[in-house]
Formats: structure tokens, C-alpha cells, sequence
């Protein structure tokens, strides 16, 4: 092999190395084992190593720490709850996890659409944040609130398509420029997930004046978490939709600069909690 070769090699090893693509493999391998133990095979031994002592917990009604995670895995077991992994992506040190939860009735209903957010430290789970919200099966798009595309592609256009995302979210979720929303969604095709949401840009301008008409008003107050992986960005933000306040977990595919699908799962965020981490 020719030494131009091997700087080349060497160059794109390192670059590999600097982007975090191991680390956040492994942490996906990590997060997958975590969920088999938990929620698959509810191995209490398994779940206690694979978990941090002082876990963090921002899920409203569990308490803090690994010890009321493994105590409850015997009532899981019992419940039949059945987990389906639909989605998975990770940054650094964190891993985004979008997905099914069937009888889930310990976790607050039958059927759930979840998104699970790890945090990883030392090769355990450390952190997780998440949001819950019941299976729609009639939706305005047509499209599940699941469905659509799985693969991720353009690992190489992760940096620009967080940019562009985070630039999205600040202007128009924010609601410090919405007139600039066509900079950022594509005209020509975008897929709806939102169960009360249409296709395209007119479906989601319809779904605006619907809820102006209504009185109902939405604003995104602060987005604190950000993953992105390749054509997939997800956000985690907090705001108000009427006069509740809400956490907004939103999944981007991005395509040629623009967003072309979205995903979502919106909940109410509990004035009371069962620890004091808040939401995020």
C-alpha cells in the first residue's frame, strides 16, 4: 500500500474517530441491550449492571435512580408489555429511541407511541428523558404515526442538517421568524405523522388555522435537547399548547436541504413529579 494511501486511510480513521460514529454505535448497542433486559426479558441482574447507580430519571412518575427501575420489572413482566423499536439514533453521548409500547398499561395506556432518550456515561445508561401518547389509528394524513422511513442515510450531512433543523426550531417553533417556515420545509413533499396533521404545506397551515379558529395556541419555549444522526434530527422541547404546559419530542428527516417528514409525540408536563429533575 502506497504511504499516500495510508495517510489517506489513517485521515478518514481519525475523522471517524473525531465525528463520535464508534462511541455512538456502541451506545446504540448499550441502549439495545438496556431495553431486551428491561422490557423484553425483565432481567433484574442484567438491568442492575446495565444501569447507573444514581440513573437520573425525568419521566414525570418514576422516581429517581436505578433501584425503582429494577423493583418495578416483576409488575412489567406481569402486564405483558411488549416494546417494538422502530427508530434509533444517536450523537455523543446520547441515544434516541422511537418506538411501540403494547400493553402498556403500567405505563399509563394500552397502546403507546414512545420517544426514549439515553444518556450514556462509562459504558452504563445514565440519564433518560421521555415522551408517551396513545396510539391514533385514524389519522388525517393516512400515515401512522410510525410508518415511514428507517433507514439512515447521509451520515456525512449530520452537521449541516442539525444546523439547518436548529435554525427551523429557533425561527418558526420558537416563533422568532415563521414567515421564513418554506426556508426550512420542503413544498414539493412533506410526510405527516401528526395524527391531527396533513401532508404538505397546506395541511399544516390548515392544521394552524384550525387551531387559531379554536383558540388554541401553541408556542415552543425551549428546546434542550438536540440529536441528530445522519438525514435524522430529533429535538425535545419544552412550551404550551392551550393552557397546558408540554413537552414536544419532534423527529426531522432531512433531504436535500429541506425537512420532508416529522414525526411527534406530545404530553402534558405534571405541575407535580416523583423526583425533582423536571422534565429535562
Amino acid at each position: 500500500m502506497k504511504n499516500s494511501t495510508l495517510i489517506a486511510a489513517a485521515t478518514a480513521i481519525a475523522s471517524t474517530l473525531s465525528s463520535g460514529a464508534f462511541a455512538s454505535e456502541d451506545n446504540k448497542y448499550l441502549v439495545t441491550e438496556a431495553i431486551t433486559a428491561m422490557f423484553v426479558d425483565f432481567d433484574v441482574d442484567a438491568t442492575a449492571k446495565l444501569l447507573s447507580e444514581d440513573y437520573i430519571q425525568h419521566n414525570p412518575s418514576v422516581p429517581t435512580g436505578s433501584a425503582p427501575i429494577v423493583g418495578f420489572l416483576p409488575t412489567l413482566k406481569d402486564s405483558g408489555l411488549k416494546p417494538t423499536t422502530y427508530r434509533m439514533i444517536a450523537e455523543d453521548d446520547l441515544v434516541v429511541v422511537h418506538g411501540l409500547y403494547e400493553n402498556a398499561q403500567a405505563f399509563g395506556g394500552d397502546t403507546l407511541v414512545a420517544f426514549d432518550v439515553f444518556r450514556v456515561e462509562d459504558g452504563k445508561l445514565a440519564e433518560h428523558w421521555d415522551n408517551l401518547q396513545p396510539w391514533v389509528s385514524d389519522t388525517v394524513s393516512g400515515h401512522s404515526m410510525l410508518d415511514g422511513a428507517t433507514d439512515i442515510t447521509d451520515r456525512d450531512q449530520t452537521a449541516a442538517n442539525k444546523k439547518l433543523v436548529q435554525a427551523f426550531v429557533n425561527d418558526v417553533l420558537h416563533g422568532n421568524a415563521p414567515d421564513r417556515i418554506t426556508d426550512y420545509i420542503s413544498s414539493e413533499s412533506y410526510i405527516q405523522h401528526n395524527p391531527q396533521i396533513d401532508n404538505g404545506l397546506d395541511g399544516l397551515a390548515a392544521a394552524f388555522s384550525a387551531m387559531n379558529k379554536a383558540g388554541i395556541s401553541m408556542s415552543y419555549r425551549s428546546t434542550p435537547l438536540i440529536v441528530a444522526e445522519g438525514n435524522f434530527v430529533f429535538t425535545g422541547s419544552a412550551g404550551v399548547l392551550g393552557d397546558t404546559e408540554t413537552a414536544f419530542f419532534d423527529l426531522f428527516r432531512v433531504a436535500d436541504g429541506k425537512i420532508v417528514e416529522h414525526w411527534d409525540v406530545v404530553s402534558d408536563i405534571p405541575s407535580e413529579m416523583a423526583h425533582d429533575n423536571g422534565k429535562f
